[in-house]
């Protein structure tokens, strides 16, 4: 049946791009978009037949540069895919819906090659619906109302939606058909043809990492792979969860990293564990993000993908949530035995790419008030039904990451360093944070100042401990789930907690924020700022959208100090401190994280340091709520903000006497037994 749709849909496409019935703007517009689809049925057929398996590379190459061009930033402002470009073409209300269809039906390049054909005469079909109106209002002398547009976008969302939602829990929970593991198994590595397998963009940045993973000796990736599922396994061990209990685990990687996957993937099989890639979402329907959240490879334009982040603002409204609420119950119902086993996500992040400051255009999609309060709602409501199935107390992860060419000249210093960082002394590291933690545990409260440039003033209250001898307010964090070592962090005691954290320039998930600023009262945020913008107000849009998530205020769901001043060191020495993920930043200072917790759903696991002691800061005001208001308990978001060492004057711990203790003064650290830690900086 779905054979026969998708026959009958593309011989309609074909027919569109040969009509000539609705106003020239509108005509080119369709036209253009068939022409778009027919070529990626094309590309379909010949994958279909095994064609693209005997293609060259520079064949490869240009088909794949064929599929994204229209995207990419050379071309964009001629693209539909550019809602101001669409808006100045076609309209006000006409240019953003009609930009939002052609965005949505860019997904195809990526499930045509995954073999989703539901998923393609899906939106096929949607395409062809939008025409339909437009057909039936210019027989009367119009165009369709754009409220009438919308509606067809909602109903679309709404009678799809269980699809939509099994296509995205399949895909992390159910290891059969997984096309990307398929390819993982099948392909000869040394043959990078198989980087076209996954119909994501290719670019020169993929080719090199791949072939500089090829030329590393087996040795060096078997210890990269070790370290990745090892740490993976002690987290099980640190957290004295059950691994045995898990048949399965999630892989995330950059295009490029096959060969150190492949060896973790045997390192998990002996484990007792299978694999499962997890690829990032292509539709936006579906939940595509300018952050990556899953396996992809270039970002053909973080442009695009910024100006479509917020399409679901067509069809976003309470009706729609409580559908999809329930659609995702019926989802995760039916895949209940497979979420039982699945372990959680093992990650390979990758960082070098240039930091991201995006244009701000009146032509976007964006959520209104009441939009932004449904989005948060139903977040909050979906990640606690999905942890009724994927249960916390049960899972755990491991996140480790290696840099791409995309860095520059010194790209591989820069990765033969990370694996160096990766793989530090474990020993070492939990004797010097100890040291910390046994002066942070006779806190009141913490006294952090910038130095310089760096205008953060802040006061992190904790909360007392009844029993110090057995009880510890800090986690002494080394190499599992967090790689590499390098942290003692806290749930901080919201009421008290207040000043401000400042950082003049700062990259979090891909973009840049130039003069960060946020102001705290009783641990939450009361007013925010940057100077992305001439205008204030946009940035603060920048703020609410991609680190308040929506939300009108978020806590401060972590304190913690950064211990790794060898790769401080060594991003000073290759000059890389402004594009290090987060995973590594967050080690070179302190870092304080506005959202949930570090124990967010887990606040009823026991988790003990190296010492023995239990951890008791696991919870805050809000996560308190969790057994009476479980909608006001999370927020469903964690983005850690560092300062490095170099912007700090000091961190003093407060006694509840008012007894001051420094942990660091000027950049280096001075309680006794962390000296250590002073040793690159001398070096």
């Amino acid at each position: 049946m779905m054979q026969e749709r998708r026959r009958l849909a593309i011989a309609r496409v074909k027919g569109i791009r040969e009509e000539s019935r609705l106003e020239p703007p509108f005509t080119r517009y369709f036209q253009s978009v068939a022409e778009f689809l027919l070529m990626v049925e094309e590309n379909r057929q010949q994958l279909e037949k095994g064609l693209l398996r005997q293609a060259s590379l520079e064949e490869l190459k240009a088909r794949n540069e064929e599929l994204y061009r229209d995207v990419l930033p050379e071309y964009y402002t001629e693209s539909y895919g550019n809602p101001k470009t669409a808006r100045e073409r076609l309209g006000e209300g006409y240019g953003q819906i009609l930009s939002a269809l052609y965005a949505e039906e860019r997904s195809l390049i990526v499930y045509s090659y995954a073999g989703a054909m539901s998923a393609c005469v899906i939106r096929l079909e949607l395409f062809l619906l939008f025409y339909t109106a437009f057909l039936e209002a210019a027989e009367e002398g119009g165009l369709p109302e754009v409220d009438r547009l919308k509606e067809i976008y909602y109903w679309f969302a709404c009678d799809y939606a269980e699809a939509l939602l099994e296509d995205a829990v399949s895909r992390q929970f159910e290891p059969e058909g997984n096309y990307v593991k398929e390819l993982l198994e099948e392909s000869d590595l040394s043959d990078l043809r198989y980087l076209y397998r996954y119909g994501e963009y290719v670019t020169h940045n993929e080719h090199r990492l791949a072939s500089y993973m090829n030329a590393l000796p087996e040795e060096t990736v078997a210890l990269m792979a070790d370290t990745y599922t090892e740490g993976y396994r002690k987290g099980f061990e640190v957290a004295r969860k059950d691994l045995s209990r898990k048949k399965t685990v999630n892989i995330i990687y950059a295009l490029g990293m096959e060969r150190m996957v492949k060896k973790a993937m045997e390192n998990f099989r002996a484990m007792g564990l299978t694999a499962i890639p997890y690829p990032a979402p292509v539709s936006f329907m579906g939940g595509r993000k300018l952050y990556k959240n899953g396996i992809s490879g270039a970002v053909a334009n973080r442009q695009f993908e910024y100006d479509h982040e917020y399409d679901l603002a067509l069809y976003l409204d309470a009706r729609y949530c409580a559908r999809k609420l329930d659609a995702y119950k019926a989802v995760l119902e039916k895949y209940r035995e497979q979420t039982s086993l699945m372990g959680g996500p093992a990650v390979i992040e990758k960082f070098g790419e240039p930091g991201f400051v995006p244009e701000q255009s009146d032509a976007n999609l964006r959520l209104d008030e009441q939009g932004q309060k449904c989005f948060v709602e139903y977040q909050s409501a979906a990640r606690t039904l999905l942890n009724r199935y994927v249960k916390g107390e049960e899972r755990s992860f491991t996140i480790i990451a290696f840099p791409v060419p995309a860095i520059g000249e010194k790209f591989e210093d820069v990765f033969e360093e990370t694996i160096r960082l990766n793989t530090l002394d474990y020993e070492l590291y939990k004797r010097c944070q100890q040291a910390i933690i046994d002066v942070l545990d006779g806190a009141a409260y913490v006294r952090i100042r910038g130095a310089g440039k760096n205008r953060t003033d802040l006061k992190v209250a904790l909360p007392p401990l009844a029993d110090p001898g057995s009880q510890t307010n800090f986690e002494n964090c080394v190499a599992d789930v967090n790689i590499p070592v390098g942290e003692v962090f806290t749930s901080p005691k919201l009421e008290g907690t207040k000043g401000v954290l400042h950082v003049p320039e700062i990259f979090l998930q891909g973009l840049e924020y130039l003069d960060l600023e946020l102001v705290f009262e009783d641990g939450c945020i009361v007013s925010y700022g940057c100077a992305n913008f001439e205008s204030k107000e946009e940035g603060r849009k920048l703020i609410r959208e991609n680190l308040l998530h929506n939300h009108d205020t978020l806590p401060m769901g972590e304190f913690a100090i950064g211990t790794n001043t060898t790769a401080y060191m060594a991003a000073k020495r290759l000059q890389i401190a402004d594009v290090l993920p987060i995973l590594i930043a967050e080690k070179m200072g302190p870092h304080f994280a506005i959202g949930d917790t570090c124990f967010s759903r887990e606040e009823e696991v026991e988790t003990f340091n190296p010492d023995g002691k239990k951890m008791m800061a696991k919870e805050n005001a809000f996560s308190a709520q969790r057994k009476t208001d479980s909608g006001k308990a999370y927020f469903n978001c964690h983005t850690d903000i560092t300062i490095p060492y170099n912007e700090l004057e000091a961190i003093v711990a407060v006694d509840a006497g008012g007894g001051r203790t420094p942990i660091i003064l000027n950049g280096r650290f001075v309680v006794p037994g962390s000296e250590e830690l002073n040793k690159p900086f001398d070096e």
